[in-house]
């Protein structure tokens, strides 16, 4: 029997806020830090332990904050750090930590080191980015930025090339240089001494890059600087910290999540995340999720890290449509399908996050026109596939499954104007289905959404078995029935679900017929050999 040892965030659960989209506090329309603070009542009774923020460091905002010009302040947009430094220590009263959004694979263009470093090859900033000499006609090789466009900008005054795998106005760090690596760690440890509780890591798996091979994720050093910098600053304290790794397999992620801490605490890995669209091609060429190989995949991940790492569970996030619409059912059993997925989730072994509204069963938007769209990415796909003759029709399907303004759309508090998000106009309109979908309906009602996301955050405290327990996954060729146990030397637990909207026939072992039920999403007691349609139960039963 694997017994993993007791960490904090092995059996809590942590809530995504994106602050622009959560709680305005001074009417311009965009969320911010006070509106943060004005929500922890809220955070509090619904049980999570810590909150990861989306940036809020200062930023020209050219990719959504993930193009940092200081890290050692807050942009204006949300705030100031006063304000950041009173919600560390208020979220901290209600027994939550905040987890800081860090992008240290590139900063701004409007970076102090940056603005240096484009004054002269001599500035002792220089060294700081990765830089190619050249000639303005020939780029140094043919590598492609992720947002389209070479990788390669050119600077006239210097003759030279930099590197950025983002937009042009993120340029690379340089992780070989010793000094660049001090300056992180410094920042780092400043915050520590503010009271954050841990980091998210942005795009982490590329800090190793080595352009002249076109290695960008997994570069041959990235380990040992992970390694260094975990030393450097997160063993100092008792953190989360958790790395986004596109390019991570399970043999990865026992490295960055290595029970040892020598890493972090866990990866977010992607696997599960691809699995509804074409082979090959984009996220936005859809296809139907394949069922069977979701299992596989989730199950691979459970049983490959026991007792060598530690899972992130996750369905959505700030780049995610809402999990509701995506692979359950936003219309008829909305409730029911949001409970379900929730309990496939939470079940399991690893850390789950919550991304806000999650827990209310937010759905998907369908914005009636593309000028309401405000996701740049979002943007480029329509012009682009309009122009290669896609039907107005077929890229709007698209969009409505997997743009990620899905996720973006203000948190629905109440039933007034704008959702209660905002006095003023909000940044992106609110989901026009705020008025039967809201947090304080949920609160409401004690069958909610919202209340079985607490028992469920609940349940994970008092039993032990769901940080330590060892999964086996049931039912493996089902296409309908997600099935599992968690084993511990106390207990076990099972969690059944019907991932459609049909009944699913199923057979109850005979040893659980008589254990205890910790949740379902029907009211009436279980039928002896059927799932109705989303219906999912929760059962443990003790070990003799």
């Amino acid at each position: 029997m694997v017994k993993t040892e007791k960490k904090w965030w092995k059996d809590t659960v942590v809530y995504q806020i994106y602050p622009r989209s959560f709680q305005d506090s001074n009417g311009d329309g965009i969320g911010d830090i006070r509106g943060i603070i004005q929500r922890l009542p809220y955070l509090e009774e619904l049980g999570v332990g810590a909150l990861w923020l989306s940036p809020v460091c200062r930023s020209p905002q050219d990719d959504n904050g993930y193009d940092i010009s200081d890290y050692q302040d807050i942009d204006p947009m949300f705030g100031t750090l006063d304000d950041m430094e009173e919600l560390i220590q208020k979220a901290k009263e209600c027994g939550i930590r905040i987890i800081m959004d860090l992008v240290l694979n590139h900063t701004s263009d409007e970076h102090r080191w940056f603005r240096e470093a484009r004054k002269s090859k001599d500035n002792p900033y220089h060294d700081y980015y990765v830089w190619r000499d050249g000639k303005e006609s020939k780029l140094p090789n043919d590598m492609e930025s992720v947002f389209g466009g070479p990788a390669w900008e050119w600077v006239p005054e210097l003759g030279q090339y930099y590197f950025h795998q983002f937009s042009v106005k993120q340029p690379d760090l340089n992780w070989e240089n010793p000094k660049v690596r001090r300056e992180i760690y410094d920042m780092i440890l400043w915050w520590m001494d503010k009271g954050v509780g841990g980091f998210r890591l942005d795009v982490i798996d590329q800090i190793a890059k080595e352009p002249d091979l076109k290695i960008t994720n997994n570069g041959p050093r990235l380990h040992e600087f992970i390694r260094e910098l975990s030393k450097e600053t997160f063993q100092k304290g008792d953190l989360i910290t958790v790395g986004e790794a596109w390019g991570a397999d399970t043999e990865r992620a026992k490295l960055y999540s290595n029970p040892d801490g020598s890493e972090f605490s866990m990866v977010f890995q992607f696997e599960h995340i691809g699995l509804d669209q074409q082979e090959g091609k984009t996220k936005w060429d859809l296809s139907p999720l394949p069922f069977v190989k979701l299992k596989k995949t989730l199950a691979k991940w459970q049983t490959e890290l026991a007792g060598q790492g530690w899972n992130s569970l996750f369905w959505n996030n700030h780049d995610l449509p809402r999990i509701v619409s995506r692979w359950g059912n936003d219309g008829k059993y909305r409730v029911e399908s949001a409970k379900m997925l929730a309990s496939v989730l939470h079940g399991m072994q690893g850390t789950p996050y919550i991304y806000q509204g999650e827990e209310l069963g937010m759905t998907n938007v369908h914005f009636d026109d593309i000028s309401q769209y405000k996701d740049i990415e979002t943007l480029h796909m329509y012009e682009e596939r309009m122009e290669e003759g896609y039907s107005e029709e077929e890229v709007m399907a698209s969009i409505y499954a997997k743009g990620r303004d899905n996720a973006r759309t203000p948190m629905q508090w109440d039933e007034s104007r704008h959702a209660g998000f905002t006095k003023g106009t909000p940044w992106i309109a609110v989901n026009p289905n705020y008025r039967e979908i809201n947090a304080a309906r949920e609160m409401a009602d004690p069958d909610s959404v919202f209340r079985y996301y607490q028992k469920l955050i609940r349940l994970r405290k008092e039993y032990p078995v769901f940080a330590d327990g060892v999964f086996s996954l049931l039912l493996e060729e089902d296409e309908q029935i997600f099935a599992y146990t968690r084993t511990d030397e106390e207990s076990e637990l099972l969690v059944w679900a019907n991932f459609t909207d049909r009944p699913a026939q199923c057979t109850w072992p005979e040893e659980w017929k008589e254990a205890e039920v910790l949740l379902s999403n029907y009211d009436s007691s279980m039928k002896a050999n059927e799932l109705r349609p989303y219906e999912t139960v929760m059962m443990i039963r003790t070990l003799q």
